[in-house]
């Protein structure tokens, strides 16, 4: 696809999503290049009069919200929220995802939990068959992160996966700090077996601050397969 093709897509999604805004709520406003576009859809709602209040994912997030008219408050002030919408890097049928392509993945997560409900907006690229594809942040605490790398490195190989590539992930010839101040490698599992269990395994490792990986958090995911064409998928249980 085009990155015009791609771009109708993301819109077709985050104006479906726009249905799931009642006023008055407390929403979770997540982080991304889909997440953006719903931001601007959300801010000419509001200044038709929707009211809302926002809690930001990230500091990108938060300062478009601004720029854009959108009221937003610290997240102590508002939770527990009503909805988060979000983006993901990838998502199954299950609606487990993988997130933390744009650094927020630790913020996302704290947001995702803090609220009742979870809808994932995307195009139909990013819906697969099975997680692992794209490689699945790790966002850990700066110091001795190296070790924190080769201890991830240790424990995952002997879960099976024995050729995991890992990168710490840089930005402009510099190391990458999220929002918290911590490291991100990117991890290339190719394929995720037990997202269950992987997820488990690395929340346990010392260092590790979060894990892209987001399981039983979505409710709802809305996939524009065509410009005309948008899905809503349920979240089916584990198990």
């Amino acid at each position: 696809m085009t990155e015009s093709e791609i771009a109708a897509l993301k819109r077709a999604a985050a104006l479906r999503a726009l249905k799931f805004v009642e006023s008055g709520m407390r929403l979770g406003l997540g982080t991304g290049s889909t997440a953006e576009i719903f931001l601007e859809l959300l801010a000419a709602r509001v200044r038709d009069g929707l009211r809302i209040t926002g809690a930001a994912t990230s500091q990108r997030t938060a300062l478009k919200a601004q720029i854009l008219g959108i009221p937003i408050a610290p997240l102590e002030e508002v939770a527990p929220l009503d909805l988060t919408i979000d983006g993901a890097d990838e998502a199954d049928r299950n609606l487990d995802l993988i997130k933390g392509g744009g650094g927020a993945l630790l913020r996302e997560k704290i947001v995702a939990t803090a609220s009742a409900r979870m809808v994932v907006i995307a195009d139909r690229s990013k819906l697969v068959p099975q997680l692992g594809r794209f490689p699945l942040p790790i966002e850990v605490i700066e110091f001795g992160h190296a070790v924190t790398a080769s201890r991830i490195r240790a424990v995952t190989a002997k879960a099976g996966y024995d050729n995991l590539v890992m990168t710490l992930r840089t930005q402009d010839g510099a190391v990458f700090r999220s929002d918290s101040g911590n490291v991100i490698y990117d991890c290339a599992f190719n394929s995720i077996s037990a997202v269950c269990d992987l997820a488990a395994l690395l929340k346990g490792i010392v260092g590790v601050v979060e894990q892209g990986l987001f399981v039983g958090l979505a409710s709802e995911m809305v996939v524009a397969h065509s410009p005309t064409e948008v899905e809503i998928i349920q979240r089916r249980p584990h198990g």
